[in-house]
């Protein structure tokens, strides 16, 4: 593993690292956030999913999580959205390829060969951090923006004793039926739906729910509202009863404003699951 930076930040440490994945077949970059508390003990674990065209640096940069993790003791990972390089399959497509993983395991060509987000996220990073920081992955939890928010809620509901809790800002939230899943999924795990559906939250709320809290925000003037489908997934909570909350933000957009404005709270939902 490659110490790409490392900078003070609300008492703890900002770093930047680069390691070679054998599930993405190259190497992959990843910021970590570790509070002054991993001095002593290992620390609980939240990870940020970012979202379309993102990298490891955008929640990294401009979401301020730091300070509340910070303030509770916490770790927070952003791992990149995608494998990269030139020997990487990518699209001119800003949805596809590169920037655009979707956080599953691509079965088809050319993406198989690197495309394997889901076991990246949920295997293979958390114990590369385990063995080489004071991490306890023991005490995990999952948030995302978007695309990643798709990934965070997918990724819970799948592997619910890996997460105490979930939380998303303007997830993805019914892929299989928008344009923003249809085309991914297609060419990334092939023509038949039925491997669809365990990458779509209101899916897998409608059939397993999540046995932790959820919490969502999504605002009401979003520019993709068309693309995320967030009352799919609002009716999926509400007649499963999920525990946790859904709120619809009057005036707050698609933006790291919003994610900003919001993050003090969702880091707080968090650390209470892992700090009980």
């Amino acid at each position: 593993m490659e110490t790409v930076s490392e900078n003070k930040c609300f008492d703890g440490v900002q770093g930047v690292y680069r390691a070679p994945s054998d599930a993405c077949s190259g190497e992959m970059t990843f910021g970590l956030f570790l509070p002054r508390e991993a001095k002593q003990q290992p620390v609980p674990l939240l990870t940020f999913l970012s979202g379309l065209t993102c990298t490891h640096e955008n929640a990294m940069v401009k979401s301020g999580a730091q300070q509340w993790a910070a303030k509770h003791g916490l770790a927070i990972l952003f791992p990149d959205t995608s494998p990269r390089g030139e020997d990487v399959a990518n699209s001119e497509d800003y949805d596809l390829g590169q920037g655009a993983g979707f956080y599953l395991n691509a079965t088809q060509e050319p993406w198989a060969s690197h495309f394997q987000m889901w076991d990246y996220i949920a295997e293979e990073l958390p114990k590369l951090i385990e063995r080489n920081f004071d991490v306890d992955t023991s005490r995990q939890s999952i948030m995302g923006h978007s695309m990643g928010g798709h990934g965070a809620l997918t990724l819970a509901m799948s592997k619910p004793e890996q997460y105490a809790s979930v939380s998303a800002f303007a997830p993805i939230a019914n892929p299989t039926r928008s344009d923003w899943g249809r085309k991914q999924f297609k060419a990334y795990l092939g023509d038949d739906e039925s491997t669809w559906a365990a990458h779509d939250a209101t899916l897998l709320m409608r059939d397993v729910g999540f046995d932790g809290p959820v919490l969502i925000d999504q605002g009401t003037d979003d520019q993709f509202l068309d693309l995320l489908k967030p009352e799919a997934l609002a009716e999926a909570m509400a007649a499963r009863r999920q525990q946790g909350a859904f709120n619809m933000r009057s005036g707050y957009d698609h933006s790291y404003f919003t994610i900003s404005t919001f993050m003090e709270s969702h880091v707080a939902f968090h650390a209470e699951a892992l700090l009980k």
